[in-house]
């Protein structure tokens, strides 16, 4: 399972179909769940929508999924596996509201929902499909109006592929997997006739509830703020700078650029996994330090520093969930000019056990208490280092992975620095990326995509040991020597 843009998905034309969900109620129906808080993620994000609207100058996004049902479609079978699936998820039905300037949440009833379907038409080519669907989530995807998801299907006689594309608000990327499993297991349950056998799981509201209440009381000066705060004091931010040149100009965002490559091919992906282990860590580990190592190469510092999105879920009931189960984590290590794969990987391993320990405090509390300078506004304050992996073999379904052919995507409308996904499946080492659409960003990113692509291939042994001078790596991406206006 890959995550790569929407625009080159692989999806043959078929006949669209698309499902609007309805309630017969309203959210909450005044009983003692209908005040439970939001998170601070989805706060902060339904803030920072609110803020764009008033200002007419609205920042969206969406993440959508996609995968295959084989054989000709049992349409009823698949509404009622939606239906399953919504109403199996607590998140995707509720309503958010202002109580007192807080952010609540209250859900829909399970029993009053309904689908409405509606024929969209025949789309004749593959470029047809991807057009209309990344037309389709722009215009439908809206964290403030409810629901925050679309749901259809591309019918075809031998199979059907069905898309469910996301406000960020209700959902993460794991959660992806987790949609394809439920939706796929429901609709097979159904075309046998019975109910669906899946894990139990949690509600999102329920853990977001929770973690607002355990932190709103959080203060600047807490001693669980002090990794947050030592972090900040080395870097002399809060936010890690992208240490390389993007050319843009402070306080502007810009439309993006969203591409996605293969790092390794299976075979190689093996090899990469095995080198990160002898040298005494993990792989995600290994692509770290070797994205710190090309940083530096193209004249970055001697210390990565990054933010890094870890998973919440733990292997409890929210493995199973859909919900915005994130929080992102500072992380840092050195990679001094010279250092071995062994060295890096001690570092990143050490970074990543000490970063752990302090994985409770959400970002968004500790962004507000410790950059309020920063927090009002609708996006981070510049171009700020992001690195985030995720093992698609490790997800729910991922047997099944080979006959679903599941996919996600993600889309923003601009954005004002980089942002760099890696997953690893079945097939390989993968990488995706969205950067601002500058001349200097897209130089900047495609040398870094190169030496990324030579240094992973590198550690797997598939690759040549000789590295190019630093100078070269600075001059391919038309940057100035070290030195020279910095």
């Amino acid at each position: 399972m890959r995550q790569f843009p929407l625009e080159t998905l692989d999806v043959a034309p078929g006949r669209l179909i698309e499902w609007q969900l309805r309630s017969t109620d309203a959210p909450g129906g005044g009983g003692p769940e209908a005040a439970r808080r939001a998170s601070f993620n989805q706060d902060k994000h339904f803030t920072a929508a609110e803020q764009s609207r008033d200002a007419d100058d609205q920042v969206a996004s969406w993440i959508a999924v996609t995968f295959e049902l084989p054989g000709p479609l049992d349409q009823a079978a698949l509404e009622e596996a939606l239906l399953s699936f919504v109403r199996r998820h607590e998140v995707l039905r509720c309503a958010f509201q202002r109580l007192a300037g807080d952010l609540s949440c209250a859900s829909y009833d399970p029993g009053g929902l309904t689908l409405d379907a509606a024929e969209l038409g025949e789309f004749t080519t593959t470029e047809a499909v991807r057009g209309f669907l990344a037309a389709r989530f722009r215009a439908t995807i809206d964290t403030l109006a409810w629901p925050l998801f679309t749901m259809g299907a591309v019918v075809r006689d031998a199979c059907s592929t069905v898309y469910l594309a996301f406000d960020h608000i209700v959902c993460d990327g794991v959660s992806m997997p987790n949609v394809a499993h439920d939706i796929a297991h429901a609709y097979a349950a159904a075309l046998s006739g019975d109910e669906p056998e899946l894990p139990r799981t949690g509600s999102y509201l329920d853990f977001a509830d929770t973690q607002r209440n355990r932190f709103l009381t959080l203060a600047a000066d807490d001693r669980r703020l002090d990794h947050w705060r030592a972090f900040t004091e080395r870097t002399g931010a809060f936010f890690p700078p992208f240490p390389l040149d993007l050319g843009v100009e402070t306080g502007r965002l810009y439309p993006i650029v969203n591409g996605a490559c293969t790092l390794l091919d299976a075979a190689g992906t093996a090899a990469f996994d095995q080198a990160c282990r002898d040298a005494g860590g993990k792989p995600f580990m290994g692509v770290m330090a070797a994205l710190a190592r090309c940083l530096r190469e193209a004249g970055g510092p001697d210390v990565y520093r990054a933010l890094m999105p870890v998973s919440e879920r733990g292997d409890g009931p929210w493995r199973h969930a859909v919900g915005w189960f994130v929080n992102t984590m500072p992380i840092e290590f050195p990679v001094r000019a010279g250092m071995e794969l062994p060295d890096l990987m001690a570092g990143a391993r050490a970074a990543f056990a000490e970063m752990i320990r302090h994985i409770d405090v959400p970002f968004v509390r500790a962004w507000e208490l410790l950059a309020p300078e920063h927090f009002a506004a609708t996006s981070w304050p510049y171009p700020v280092n992001f690195f985030s992996y995720i093992d698609m073999r490790r997800c729910p379904g991922a047997a099944h992975h080979g006959v679903w052919r599941p996919t996600t995507h993600v889309w923003s409308s601009r954005a004002n620095g980089a942002c760099l996904w890696f997953q690893r499946d079945e097939e390989g080492l993968h990488m995706n990326v969205i950067h601002v659409d500058t001349p200097q960003a897209r130089r900047t990113m495609a040398t870094l995509e190169q030496g990324l692509r030579r240094t992973v291939r590198e550690i797997a042994g598939t690759g040549p040991a000789r590295r190019p001078p630093v100078a070269t790596l600075r001059q391919q991406a038309g940057m100035a020597p070290a030195g020279v206006g910095r």
